[in-house]
């Protein structure tokens, strides 16, 4: 039992997780807040939105502290927080949004935006991370897992730990900076190592990880499903074995976020010799959100005591308008107020200094005791050009369900919607390993598409007029990832393109034809 055992041995406590277990999920928000609130109560932020006067209600008013605090601090985009607040950050500039200076910042550009976003991670936001990361581990020991698995080591293929310094900062992917500042007793389950981590070339970095990879007793790896699955691809390669536990025979759990993992299954479980767990996580560059804490969930406990708080807004018409922006007269709750089967957009405010900062994920409560959730998409990541709204929930699932029933591996996929005349029409691209009809294809997505969703298969008979669907080779996406600088770490295809990124795409397509590429 090293791993566990390291962490007991080091004074790693229990208490936050049974906390959680044992208390209100509406007491530990109500804490977090507060706490939150304190320690941000001196800085430029707090100041400005007199987070003293917040603060006084939980003494004066009790019952009045959530609704002080959304009169006071308006919700904010990444837009909002950078021009008004981040930007000084960046500057060097201390007690902005959180006390101290801010030394690192996370580049998230998530799937859609042009630009890299520039995410503050605080000494304190660090050590939350950490923190739940350390939670999450101790949840396998209620895994059926053999002994020999504790003393297994841990491949995290993330961005690199070689961060890049500009001007008073460093700035990297979150996996990079959070690698980088590992605890020093977890050096020793950690691979693929410091020096392999820190380069900043990917096809290098899977090079050297491929050949040691026999040296190496791996028992969890985590990861980007896509990232992944094209290491071991190599690792087998490289050695010439058949499958990934000719290398790892450990190997029992993969660690994954970012990205549904339902479409990269079949291809994935293909590199596998065994059945091994799969765990889901929440991590984002904002924070550590949630993560799965029981086997065989399809869904993740929210973290509610770790330096976050959370408001959820319902994700609908009320509050967004057609293109996935927050309306101004938006109603948050909080979470003894949500709703099973409910999707809501999150608002977080952090340890890091986001304050109601909306993060652009869509999350659907499964278990409003158990605080239990699924991600179902992006603010704007959906299909709704006429009342179909199309989720990627519904997306992710038509994709299992026809690769299932044709025997077809499509671990990537995107779709745009586009007009039809005078109406519309979606246009989907799925990248798939074998030869497979478009046509075929095209008319089962359609079918399952209608038994997901009422309002989609309203409108196949009313304004949503076509369904067009090519096939392309699964590397043209990765192909054309690269050629925007986002190879391996956190980076992932968006499931769903708007005009100006679909004009890119198909550019980019029609180029790969024109140098037969493909």
């Amino acid at each position: 039992m090293a791993i566990i055992g390291n962490l007991l041995k080091k004074g790693i406590r229990l208490r936050e997780m049974m906390e959680q277990e044992y208390t209100a999920p509406f007491d530990l928000q109500k804490k977090e807040l507060k706490e939150l609130l304190i320690a941000a109560n001196q800085t430029e932020f707090g100041k400005h939105y007199r987070f003293n006067d917040i603060l006084s209600t939980f003494r004066n008013a009790p019952s009045d502290f959530y609704s002080r605090f959304r009169e006071h601090v308006p919700i904010h985009d990444y837009n909002k927080m950078h021009n008004e607040w981040w930007r000084f950050t960046l500057e060097g500039k201390k007690n902005i949004c959180w006390p101290g200076r801010v030394k690192y910042f996370a580049l998230s550009s998530g799937t859609s935006e042009a630009t890299s976003k520039h995410i503050p991670v605080t000494k304190d936001m660090t050590k939350a991370i950490q923190k739940t990361s350390i939670r999450q581990i101790l949840t396998l020991s209620k895994y059926d897992l053999p002994g020999d698995f504790f003393t297994s080591g841990i491949l995290m293929l993330g961005g690199s730990t070689h961060l890049h310094k500009v001007g008073n900062y460093f700035e990297g992917d979150l996996s990079g900076i959070q690698a980088a500042k590992l605890p020093f007793w977890f050096q020793h389950f950690y691979k693929p190592g410091k020096r392999i981590a820190r380069s900043r070339n990917w096809d290098a970095k899977l090079n050297a990880i491929a050949r040691k990879a026999p040296d190496w007793n791996i028992g969890i790896i985590v990861g980007v499903p896509a990232w992944l699955q094209i290491m071991m691809e190599k690792v087998l390669a490289y050695h010439k074995r058949d499958h990934i536990h000719e290398i790892w025979p450990n190997l029992r759990v993969y660690v994954h976020g970012g990205v549904s993992f339902d479409p990269y299954r079949k291809s994935f479980e293909k590199l596998l010799g065994e059945p091994i767990y799969y765990i889901e996580t929440y991590l984002a560059s904002e924070g550590f959100i949630a993560f799965q804490a029981w086997p065989n969930r399809r869904s993740m406990r929210l973290v509610l005591n770790n330096g976050i708080f959370y408001e959820f807004v319902p994700f609908d018409e009320n509050n967004f308008d057609a293109n996935g922006d927050i309306k101004p007269g938006a109603q948050p709750v909080m979470i003894d107020k949500v709703v099973e089967g409910r999707e809501y957009a999150l608002l977080l405010s952090t340890c890091a200094g986001a304050w109601r900062y909306l993060i652009g994920d869509v999350i659907k409560f499964v278990s409003v005791e158990e605080s239990e959730i699924v991600i179902t998409g992006r603010t704007k990541h959906f299909l709704s050009l006429c009342g179909e709204h199309l989720s990627v929930e519904n997306m992710n699932r038509a994709i299992e369900m026809v690769s299932d029933e044709l025997n077809i591996e499509v671990p990537e996929f995107t779709v745009a919607g586009v007009p039809h005349g005078s109406l519309f029409a979606h246009h989907w691209f799925v990248g798939s390993t074998k030869d497979v009809d478009s046509q075929l294809i095209r008319q089962k997505l359609d079918e399952r598409l209608k038994e997901l969703n009422d309002d989609y298969a309203v409108e196949r008979s009313a304004a949503l007029k076509e369904i067009k669907v090519d096939v392309l080779p699964v590397k043209t996406f990765y192909d054309w990832l690269e050629s925007k600088g986002k190879v391996g770490g956190q980076n992932k295809f968006p499931r769903v393109m708007k005009a100006a990124q679909f004009q890119e795409w198909q550019q980019f397509i029609q180029n790969h034809r024109n140098g037969n590429n493909f």
